[in-house]
């Protein structure tokens, strides 16, 4: 009877500690995936890509067009403003980038983005 009762005993500690170790690790990783966006990079919804320049496609002109673009509370673009890149890409990059989705939020945010302009080999 006593041997039934320790072994009821400790199932039910066993039980309590995989219950509670999983209840850390889920508030743990919700700590994680929080914080990795509390610094203005809001996640990207729905993402349209640019159109290749004909022009730069014909003169081999590829690279990355870093952008800021100021997203609202419901996640809309409302302005994009091009840091670096090659001219004949940054308008085609912000006209793409003005067409993107981005996860609600609270109040105004910007967010730093990147457009790659690779030509298929």
């Amino acid at each position: 009877m006593h041997t039934e009762i320790f072994s009821n005993r400790a199932c039910t500690l066993t039980h309590f500690s995989r219950s509670l170790f999983r209840a850390v690790a889920l508030a743990l990783l919700l700590s994680m995936s929080l914080s990795a966006h509390a610094a203005g990079d809001r996640p990207i919804k729905s993402r349209v890509a640019p159109f290749y320049p004909e022009l730069a496609k014909r003169m081999k002109i590829s690279g990355v067009v870093r952008m800021e673009a100021t997203v609202d509370a419901d996640g809309k673009v409302t302005s994009v403003k091009t840091l670096e890149g090659n001219r004949m890409l940054t308008q085609a990059a912000e006209d793409a980038v003005h067409k993107w989705k981005f996860a609600t939020g609270e109040g105004v945010e910007t967010v730093s983005v990147e457009v790659n302009f690779a030509l298929a080999q």
